[in-house]
């Protein structure tokens, strides 16, 4: 007979999960709280905007992004039916990735390089501009702490970068400020934290694979869908997997998880007005790690200790939310995304339009609308230009005022005008930004952030609890960072644990990779260093990168 699994949570983690165990002949059913799938990467419609018949305009949790360096998403967007193709055929290269300061006017950096003598002038022109005010010293510090995380044995990655927050391992401190604000500050739009907080085994491999990608000819390092998420790639999905069998049960509120003697006996379920016992062979937590942490019981610690570590990890967490603005003409500003350096509050935004050549946007709101412009806001703390205060003590109208004045602050430079307020048709704020009363504000979806010393608490994805599997983006994982690989990687983890219980060969497991290897041109050229450092670290001694 088919084994029955009730996965809670049905945002990428839980569908990811779904996907590989019901092409696998399991009897799947999610529980999902929201009225929309996806969790964190959906998106969701403006609710009350269309006219006449119109669709509402799409708004966004925060724009999706797939870096060159995913594989795990990547390999599932390849497995899910679109069209005559599948999902994968929705992405768009990124070709540039520009830095906007209050100084200068927009500095372009090439995001796809082509094997072109005057594309490479300009990688090097940009990385050296003095616009930026990086000087020579700057570079090589920056290259040689790049070279130490790529030449480092990964059990020196593992249990000492772990213990070291990204300023520190730079040495920040003892840089120039222009240094501090980029090689330092772009923890805050990767992460949303600040470098002080977020440790080096994590922040430092996906800043030597990121680098790598931006200067690597012929492919973009990243890329975006070519339309509202959830048309483009969650409700094809979801469809999908429906057809195979899958039940996927909307406004499902996982009330508690309930343990006794040592297994999960049901999850309790309020759907509709209505309570019920969700019973299943194997359960899946596929929850962030703020929301599992609130299920995580006396019982289940007896059984399983090292769950008491997710209740710890709730509270690195961090905010990093989105806001679209709907304008009546398009402004491309560049053909990718825009880090606003000097914006207080770390702004990355997409002129979106560019990228959905097949998506007619008269087809939405009043017909009025050009373009979207969708921004992410990745510090909530630290006070604004207009108001003097942090994101999280505004409102919603304050919000949006301060974003497009970080914004006009940024484009506007030496004479330029790229953004102006007659533009500006109107705007929304990720619902998920809640506002209780005019002094709280509260983030229901934060981020997970790998602090300083965290990787002891983070859980693998299966547990003592025989029957009790976690996937989600705080779990041990090679992608080590809370995003959608991250995810996705969690899942094919905790599948495999119940297809190991159930006898599966090694031919039926999950795929999972190895990230962030630095290979060139195919090759592990850096092995020899690898290994030598790894005497060094079996003897007590530091990394001298050197190859003996």
């Amino acid at each position: 007979m088919m084994k029955k699994v009730a996965i809670l949570g049905g945002g990428v983690a839980g569908l990811s999960a779904a996907h590989e165990l019901i092409e696998r002949g399991y009897q799947v059913t999610v529980y999902e709280y929201k009225n929309i799938p996806g969790g964190k990467a959906r998106s969701m419609p403006f609710a009350g905007s269309g006219k006449d018949g119109r669709r509402d305009l799409p708004g966004e949790h925060g724009f999706r992004l797939f870096p060159r360096f995913y594989r795990h998403v990547i390999d599932t967007l390849k497995r899910i039916p679109y069209g005559e193709g599948t999902v994968y055929d929705n992405l768009e290269e990124v070709t540039r990735l520009d830095l906007a300061t209050y100084t200068a006017p927009l500095l372009p950096l090439l995001a796809k390089i082509q094997f072109t003598l005057a594309d490479f002038k300009v990688v090097l022109k940009d990385l050296f501009d003095s616009r930026l005010g990086l000087s020579m010293a700057d570079m090589e510090q920056y290259a040689d702490k790049l070279w130490q995380v790529m030449t480092s044995c990964e059990q020196r990655i593992q249990e000492e970068y772990n213990l070291i927050d990204w300023w520190t391992f730079i040495q920040a401190q003892e840089q120039s400020e222009a240094f501090q604000k980029i090689f330092a500050g772009f923890t805050k739009t990767l992460v949303a934290c600040q470098s002080k907080v977020a440790n080096t085994m994590t922040v430092g491999p996906v800043a030597v694979q990121m680098t790598l990608d931006i200067t690597t000819p012929g492919t973009s390092f990243v890329r975006l869908l070519n339309g509202p998420t959830n048309d483009r790639w969650i409700y094809p999905w979801l469809t999908y997997l429906q057809d195979k069998g899958l039940e996927y049960r909307l406004t499902a509120k996982v009330e508690s998880i309930d343990c006794e003697d040592g297994v999960i006996r049901s999850a309790t379920i309020s759907e509709n007005g209505h309570t019920y016992q969700a019973e299943a062979d194997y359960f899946i937590a596929a929850f962030p790690v703020e929301v599992m942490a609130g299920f995580v019981s006396e019982p289940m610690i007896q059984a399983d200790p090292s769950l008491e570590g997710i209740v710890k990890l709730k509270d690195c967490v961090a905010w990093m939310n989105g806001i679209q603005y709907y304008l009546k003409e398009d402004v491309t500003m560049t053909h990718g995304h825009v880090i606003y350096l000097d914006a207080p509050w770390s702004l990355t935004s997409v002129s979106q339009k560019q990228f959905w050549p097949g998506v007619n946007l008269s087809d939405y709101g009043d017909g009025e609308v050009k373009g979207i412009l969708s921004v992410d806001i990745s510090d909530w703390e630290s006070p604004g230009i207009l108001y003097g205060k942090p994101a999280m003590e505004c409102t919603a109208e304050e919000i949006k005022e301060e974003v497009w004045a970080q914004m006009k602050k940024s484009l506007n430079v030496d004479g330029e005008v790229i953004l102006e307020d007659d533009v500006l048709h109107s705007w929304f704020l990720d619902p998920d930004i809640h506002f209780e009363n005019p002094h709280s504000v509260v983030n229901m979806e934060p981020l997970l952030i790998n602090k300083v010393g965290t990787w002891e608490l983070r859980p693998e994805a299966y547990t003592a609890i025989p029957n009790l599997f976690l996937a989600s983006d705080y779990v041990r994982t090679n992608t080590n960072l809370a995003t959608m690989e991250g995810a996705n990687e969690a899942a094919r983890r905790a599948v495999n644990a119940i297809l190991q219980k159930d006898g599966f060969s090694a031919n039926d497991m999950c795929e999972i990779w190895e990230m962030y290897k630095f290979d060139l041109a195919g090759f592990d050229v850096l092995s020899p260093w690898r290994k030598h450092d790894q005497h060094r670290y079996d003897k007590g001694l530091p990394w001298d990168g050197k190859l003996l």
